[in-house]
C-alpha cells in the first residue's frame, strides 16, 4: 500500500515539472520568482495591469538567454562567409531558405522563410551574424 501512495506522488511531481515551460533566458526565470513571492501582484496593483513585466522579461530574454547554439560546421561557415562580404540589399528565395536552414540546425529551431523582411532579419539574420563574428573574431585573435 505505502508503495501505491510513493507512486503517485511521484507522478505528480514529474507531472508538475514537465507540463511547466521551459525557461528561454533569465527573464522568464525572474518573472517566476516574481510570481511565486507575491512581487508580481504588488507591481500590478501598484502600476496597472501594463506594469512593463513583459517588455521585462522578453529584453532580459534577449539580454540573457539560456539557449547555447550549436557550432558552426565548415560549409555553413563558408556559405556565411560569401553571404556577409556581399553588398546585398535584397534577398532571394534561395539563399533565405539556406540561411533559415542553417539557423535552425544551429539554434535548434523551427523557423520558416518569410516574406517580411523585418522578421527575417530580426529573428534570423541578426542572430546568425552573431554567431558568424564570433568565428571571425577567434580565427582573427589566432
Amino acid at each position: 500500500m505505502a508503495k501505491q501512495k510513493l507512486g503517485k506522488e511521484q507522478s505528480k511531481s514529474t507531472k508538475s515539472t514537465s507540463a511547466r515551460k521551459k525557461d528561454r533566458g533569465i527573464g522568464d526565470t525572474v518573472e517566476r520568482v516574481f510570481e511565486k513571492t507575491g512581487v508580481a501582484k504588488v507591481a500590478k496593483w501598484l502600476l496597472g495591469e501594463d506594469c512593463g513585466c513583459d517588455a521585462r522579461r522578453d529584453k532580459l530574454n534577449h539580454l540573457f538567454p539560456y539557449q547555447k547554439p550549436n557550432c558552426l560546421l565548415e560549409d555553413e561557415y563558408k556559405y556565411l562567409t560569401w553571404y556577409f562580404n556581399e553588398n546585398r540589399s535584397s534577398i532571394n528565395s534561395s539563399i533565405q531558405k539556406e540561411l533559415v536552414k542553417i539557423y535552425n540546425r544551429v539554434f535548434n529551431e523551427k523557423k520558416s522563410t518569410t516574406n517580411c523582411t523585418p522578421c527575417f532579419v530580426n529573428g534570423v539574420l541578426n542572430k546568425l551574424n552573431t554567431v558568424y563574428k564570433e568565428y571571425t573574431n577567434d580565427e582573427q585573435g589566432k
